[in-house]
């Protein structure tokens, strides 16, 4: 758990010009504080400890504006920028150095007890707005832009826009 820490504060860093000092970031930055809260609520979870995971889950909600339920997967790297609004479903799977920004959705299609959240690959950019649904998943280094609504599997390196969406190219 403390090397997926390291990573996500670590990848702050390297992603996001503004960030200025440890300090800063450890105290100023709601996606760091999300995840990190995550992290140990996942914990929990996964040995069966009842109530405590969600109930972190909950203040760590009312803290920054992002929702993570314990049960979700989660790898290192992971920076959650501007995160106000973010929602990560309880099966959704997301894997290492993804950047995601506010308002993004991973979502689920249905109430029956199943995988039915998306996994997001390595590398994968989701755009603020973006709502992911069901369960699909993400190839590696796919940029997904804001305001996307994705429904469907995306391959690696896809590139997508819009609602309904469409695949971009590089020109």
């Amino acid at each position: 758990m403390l090397s997926s820490l390291v990573a996500d504060f670590r990848i702050i860093f390297e992603r996001d010009p503004a960030a200025r000092n440890w300090l800063e970031v450890l105290v100023c930055y709601p996606g760091l504080q999300a995840l990190s809260c995550h992290r140990i609520a996942h914990w929990l979870y996964k040995i069966g400890i009842p109530f405590f995971p969600r109930f972190i889950s909950h203040l760590a909600r009312f803290l920054t504006g992002i929702e993570i339920h314990p049960g979700a997967q989660i790898g290192r790297g992971v920076f959650i920028d501007h995160g106000m609004g973010v929602v990560i479903g309880e099966t959704a799977v997301i894997g290492d150095d993804v950047l995601m920004y506010h308002g993004v959705t991973l979502g689920g299609r249905t109430l029956e007890s199943v995988k039915r959240h998306p996994t997001v690959g390595n590398n994968v950019s989701i755009g603020a707005g973006a709502t992911l649904i069901g369960n699909i998943t993400i190839g590696d280094n796919a940029i997904i832009g804001a305001n996307t609504t994705v429904t469907r599997d995306l391959a690696p390196g896809s590139r997508v826009v819009g609602s309904p969406m469409r695949e971009v190219e590089d020109k």
